[in-house]
């Protein structure tokens, strides 16, 4: 699945346009400790988190990931949104806590 896939499946908004939403998904990671994140992301994977920082796209690019997907409507500063345009990583938002986030993700096969 790709992140426009994603999108289309979840209703989550994408943040940030453009983006490039053809980027694949093929896991996720649940965290919010940056440095624990950097540590054990893998590749291709939607990281999910509430850690509304600068440093997360950082990470994010840093360890590959598909996209972030911000949950529990964590507030998204137009900092972070250029920034991820800049390093065209996709930033999707997520109504939904932690867990029910990454629940929606298991349901569609991540």
């Amino acid at each position: 699945m790709n992140v426009n896939e994603l999108i289309e499946k979840t209703g989550w908004k994408c943040l940030n346009h453009p983006a490039d939403l053809s980027k694949n998904v093929n896991g996720v990671f649940c965290g919010d400790l940056l440095s624990w994140v950097m540590g054990k992301g893998q590749p291709e994977q939607a990281w999910i988190t509430v850690q509304v920082h600068i440093n997360s796209v950082a990470v994010a690019v840093l360890r590959e990931f598909s996209c972030i997907v911000f949950a529990d409507e964590a507030a998204v500063t137009e900092e972070i949104i250029r920034k991820a345009d800049e390093e065209n990583l996709p930033l999707l938002a997520s109504s939904l806590p932690v867990y029910e986030t990454a629940e929606k993700l298991m349901e569609l096969g991540l």
